[in-house]
């Protein structure tokens, strides 16, 4: 144990106990979990990243990415998409797993319940993405695979196709040949072959390639989609758009040209057209998400050279957590060390500690500065009151002593005036103490009220009725002015002595003409009890303090004929027991109002 200069001894805080050992602790195992987390995290990216540079999950992913997405395009929904789910994960070695876009499961290759992957790898939209022009890349546009209503029936397929070749005939006996492509809505194009332009178009001249009627009621149908957009008029075949080669080739209906949209605006009207009119074809967008087959993994190993690094690097993190928070709690534990050592000063010093910092422990030293000057007042007012009370008794204990020691001394016959002097005194004396008795069942919560239904005209006239004698004994006029009606919840004897000291008060300090007036009037809720004088009035500077115990406007007046100094104190304390407010209003010369308010009740059956 320690023992500071003029305090108590003070124990020692065991190691594990202290603060500072414990914030060391705490951040040394969080600095070596996170180290050692943040070590397998690396290393479990790293050999995932050298696996995708070899390609083989990349090219995987597009692949299925690929599929899906056909599959997507050539049906309006996802019910069937199962097996062929299962059936890319068996292959491909990959766990594979869809779901809507609001998170709802629509096929998993794995056992059900398992997690899904952390990450979505790509979201399955044949409107919006192409993963068919270009495999292994994702372009932005209409996945050509979604053909809808461009689809050709298996009629409508030989009979192209049969036109298809006789143009390849001719491309073979007019120039360099050709071939024919199958375009994904079914139907067969010729591809020329090195052949000169003029061939390509005597050829398309000679040979049927015209829509089908199919078609043509599909092309119909999305100018009139574009209309609105557009503002045009599509009663006649519209021009076909660059992106719908990809439904019929290069050169397919004769008198369709290729046309060229370089507003953005109405390219823009041309896909919303075309992705509102192969909506219901398509499966609805879903979110993919990708993953290894196998969840279970068995960790990683590392070269002797990576693992000296590895620790080095944990060492060096460890290294700099313990000195950062070394500092940050030394620098937190100084200032409550010195809390510590002022709390434990003799009270009377009132010892105090100053703010260094803006933080948390910065506050809380300002509140304790706080709290220690609140401490010292209240130790002052303590003394001044002690001294105030012993001054109060013993002005009438030391006269009843005096008058008593001259009659023992037979100076002085215990005539009819001594007795009443004599009298006078204990009853001043039991004032003091009864005062003193009500502040302190008010301070401790133990003033007892017998409330009744209590009428405010009633109330104010007898307290100028008990008063009236010495108001006209010092010339002073005491009258009453009451609405009618106005009933209060409140203890009878406790309201008349809060009036009955506020009146006292004010013919204390009324001078002879003067006039006192007890009011009751309503406002709102409440009624509003005034005693009102045309005495000398209180200062500004004396206003806040006139209801504080042991105080007076005069501090040379008798205590005699002063009072005690604890009325006006009864008063507040009487009339907040009771849920209510006092209040002191004054101009020097023009006398003083003081206004009680308290809740209004009904008036009783």
């Amino acid at each position: 144990m320690t023992r500071p200069a003029g305090g108590t001894p003070v124990a020692r805080i065991p190691w594990h106990k202290s603060l500072l050992v414990r914030l060391l602790l705490t951040s040394v195992a969080i600095a070596v979990l996170s180290v050692g987390a943040t070590a397998w995290l690396a290393v479990q990216l790293t050999t995932r990243a050298i696996q995708e540079e070899r390609g083989q999950v990349l090219s995987d992913d597009s692949d299925i990415l690929r599929r899906l997405s056909g599959y997507a395009a050539a049906h309006p929904d996802w019910d069937g998409i199962g097996p062929t789910v299962r059936t890319l994960s068996r292959t491909l070695d990959r766990r594979i797993t869809l779901t809507t876009a609001g998170g709802r499961l629509i096929a998993d290759s794995a056992a059900s319940g398992t997690a899904l992957p952390a990450r979505a790898s790509a979201t399955v939209d044949p409107l919006r993405t192409d993963t068919y022009t270009q495999p292994g890349a994702q372009l932005a546009g209409i996945d050509p695979r979604a053909v809808g209503p461009y689809r050709l029936s298996s009629g409508a397929v030989s009979e192209v196709n049969a036109a298809a070749l006789l143009r390849v005939k001719c491309l073979t006996r007019f120039g360099g040949g050709g071939h024919t492509e199958r375009m994904p809505s079914g139907r067969t194009v010729a591809v020329a072959d090195g052949t000169s332009e003029d061939v390509v178009a005597r050829c398309a001249d000679e040979t049927d390639n015209s829509a089908m009627p199919s078609e043509h009621t599909a092309l119909v149908a999305l100018g009139k989609l574009m209309t609105g957009c557009l503002q045009g008029d599509f009663k006649e075949m519209p021009k076909l758009d660059p992106s719908l080669r990809t439904l019929f080739g290069e050169d397919v209906v004769p008198g369709i040209s290729d046309r060229t949209y370089e507003d953005e605006r109405t390219q823009n009207c041309i896909d919303t057209a075309r992705r509102t009119q192969l909506d219901p074809y398509v499966a609805p967008p879903a979110v993919l998400y990708l993953g290894d087959r196998d969840q279970q993994r068995t960790g990683f190993d590392l070269s002797p050279a990576n693992k000296t690094k590895i620790v080095g690097v944990s060492g060096l993190v460890l290294a700099v957590t313990i000195a950062l928070t070394a500092l940050v709690a030394v620098r937190l534990v100084r200032p409550l060390r010195a809390l510590t050592a002022a709390a434990r000063q003799p009270p009377q010093h009132h010892a105090r500690v100053a703010v260094t910092t803006k933080d948390e422990t910065g506050f809380l030293a300002t509140a304790f500065n706080d709290l220690t000057a609140r401490r010292e007042q209240m130790e002052a007012q303590r003394k001044a009151m002690v001294s105030d009370i012993a001054h109060e008794l013993r002005t009438p204990l030391t006269n009843i002593r005096g008058w008593l020691e001259v009659t023992r001394d037979g100076l002085l016959d215990p005539d009819p005036g001594l007795i009443a002097s004599l009298h006078d005194e204990a009853l001043q004396l039991q004032h003091i103490i009864d005062d003193l008795r009500d502040l302190s069942a008010g301070d401790a919560g133990t003033l007892r009220l017998h409330r009744e239904p209590l009428a405010a005209d009633e109330l104010i006239g007898q307290v100028a009725a008990a008063h009236r004698s010495r108001a006209e004994a010092g010339a002073v006029y005491l009258g009453a002015d009451a609405d009618p009606g106005l009933w209060i919840d409140a203890d009878p004897v406790r309201m008349r002595q809060v009036l009955g000291n506020l009146v006292s008060n004010a013919l204390r300090h009324t001078p002879a003409g003067g006039t006192v007036t007890l009011g009751a009037r309503r406002m709102a809720d409440e009624v509003v009890l005034t005693v009102r004088d045309t005495g000398a009035g209180i200062s500004p500077s004396d206003l806040p303090h006139v209801f504080e115990r042991f105080w007076r406007v005069e501090k040379s007046r008798s205590r005699r004929t002063g009072g005690s100094g604890l009325g006006l104190s009864i008063v507040r304390q009487f009339v907040e027991a009771h849920g209510g407010s006092v209040a002191v209003d004054s101009t020097p010369g023009s006398g003083a109002v003081f206004t009680v308010r308290l809740p209004r009740v009904r008036e009783p059956d």
